[in-house]
């Protein structure tokens, strides 16, 4: 492959490829000599960044439950072991585990590769990588992939290394030049560290605090079965109406993604058939979560930001929210008329949610949470770290200490509008040159947006319309994909029937653009 062919591998901050053969028109990029020299890359990328020698460094590797992740993960550690890293082995983990391997004493990673492609077929796999700053930025991705396509990494066994303690390395495992490996099981230390986080969050003491609680648990088959027997069940909650814990890459069950429609619908099953105070669903790695309510109501997109939000807000009054673009109307009306916080819509992408919550609390402006209406959602108390489980930990305390007062967590949310009437539309753009003509046509909406005397609130990517009188209640956002010839339409009525009336006025503004597809609107 050349550099062209690695490049391609490039998915924003992560690594995304065929693994396995299976589906029609899609064959493996993601070979053993690809991973061999992406793994080799990373030993040197992190050497140049902390200054020292690759013989010096500690690399973890983790991956879920996709059926070419042992054979992924087999590679990479012959490319690190080429550059002579000291390799920890966590076998089944998390996106946010690894990164904690980071964080923990017992580890203390230089760095961490998690073997993952999210909610995507079964065929695909990729990488996410991480130093202790945290995960690695698309730049950095962009220079680690270049970088792999000069190489021709040789396979190089790792050898077992024999430790007095699965935990800190020692100075001589540290200095090692024969590319030495070991074993260490992150997901229980990173359950340890779970269930100290709802003891320290809840407001009483009780040796099993969640013994009087009934949560059920959708992992999809992906990695997050550990939550419901390590975490919950450990600290007395009864799990028995958890299903999909066991790890499998075929994904039998569902796809193990919280934005999935058939998804969510296993949850509200799982729960209401269990008689569950609360279910939890995860992605395949964990870094995403939504949940269910006892009577089935779905928290999720908006709402679970709203909840997170209601959480934290007597923490730390207000203070910014940071989400992505597409958060609704319904959403700033609570976040900053009911809980009295600042709503900062800012650019789609986890990773650019997260920067702009760190560059907040920088500037000195307190922002405790970056969340997306995909639910990836990272906490400025928890490393700016993207973690479903960690989410889950602040619902499963809120709820106990709900439950201990005699009071419910529905009530979190009770003042946040429901939904009337949504929608996202997908324009196809035809022809070369996509991002030219989609700036021009944005730049022509916008206009015409402008003398129709419509409302255009800030909007870092895009334009939005917010629809306020009292005949059309509701808001619009056009954008622009970054990678695809497209051009998504979110929009929302607050009224009924009011759907219609704000595609027609989407159709007037977007009115002679003949490349571009709009017939979604009729």
């Amino acid at each position: 492959m050349n550099e062209n062919d690695f490049l391609k591998l490039q998915n924003g901050s992560d690594i995304r490829g065929v693994a396995l053969e299976g589906v029609a028109g899609e064959h493996v990029n993601l070979t053993d000599e690809v991973c061999r020299n992406i793994g080799s890359a990373f030993a040197l990328w992190l050497s140049a960044k902390t200054g020292r020698s690759t013989d010096s460094l500690v690399i973890g590797i983790g991956r879920d439950s996709r059926l070419s992740g042992e054979a992924l993960e087999k590679a990479l550690a012959e490319g690190l072991a080429a550059q002579q890293v000291t390799l920890v082995r966590c076998s089944l983990a998390t996106t946010p585990a690894m990164f904690m391997g980071t964080v923990f004493e017992e580890t203390n990673f230089d760095g961490a590769i998690m073997i993952t492609a999210s909610h995507l077929p079964f065929n695909r796999n990729g990488f996410k990588f991480f130093d202790k700053s945290g995960g690695l930025e698309r730049a950095d991705i962009t220079a680690l992939l270049r970088s792999a396509a000069l190489h021709d990494t040789a396979a190089q066994q790792c050898t077992d290394g024999q430790y007095p303690h699965a935990g800190t390395p020692s100075a001589s495992t540290g200095g090692s030049s024969t590319g030495k490996c070991r074993s260490f099981d992150l997901l229980a230390r990173y359950s340890e560290h779970l269930r100290s986080a709802i003891r320290a969050g809840l407001s009483f003491h009780a040796e099993k605090p969640l013994a009087n609680l009934k949560i059920a648990v959708d992992a999809g088959n992906g990695a997050g079965g550990f939550f419901a027997e390590q975490v919950l069940k450990a600290l007395g909650a009864d799990t028995s109406g958890s299903r999909f814990l066991e790890p499998d890459g075929t994904f039998p069950n569902h796809i193990p993604n919280p934005e999935n429609k058939a998804a969510m619908e296993a949850a509200k099953e799982a729960t209401i058939q269990s008689g569950s105070d609360l279910g939890l669903i995860f992605d395949t790695d964990v870094d995403r979560m939504s949940a269910v309510l006892h009577d089935g109501t779905e928290v999720n997109r908006d709402a679970i930001i709203a909840m997170t939000a209601a959480i934290l807000a007597p923490l730390y009054p207000h203070s910014t929210i940071v989400t992505d673009s597409v958060t609704s109307d319904r959403l700033t009306f609570f976040l900053e008329q009911v809980l009295g916080l600042t709503h900062l819509r800012y650019m789609r992408g986890y990773k650019n949610v997260i920067n702009k919550c760190r560059e907040l609390n920088e500037q000195g402006i307190t922002s405790p949470l970056a969340m997306e209406t995909s639910g990836h959602g990272a906490l400025k108390e928890n490393y700016y770290l993207d973690d479903g489980a960690f989410l889950a930990v602040k619902l499963v305390t809120a709820l106990a200490n709900a439950k201990h007062a005699g009071k419910s967590i529905e009530s979190l949310i009770e003042k946040l509008p429901p939904m009337v009437e949504g929608a996202e539309l997908r324009f196809k753009i035809r022809g070369e040159d996509f991002k030219e003509y989609g700036t021009a046509v944005l730049q022509a909406f916008k206009e015409r947006a402008e003398k129709a005397g419509f409302e255009l609130p800030q909007s870092y990517e895009g334009v939005r319309i917010s629809f306020k009188d009292a005949e059309t209640q509701g808001w619009m956002l056009l954008r622009l994909s970054l990678h695809d010839p497209v051009m998504p339409l979110n929009i929302e009525s607050a009224q009924k029937g009011g759907l219609v009336k704000l595609k027609s006025i989407a159709r007037t503004l977007l009115d002679g653009f003949d490349r571009l597809d709009i017939s979604a609107l009729d």
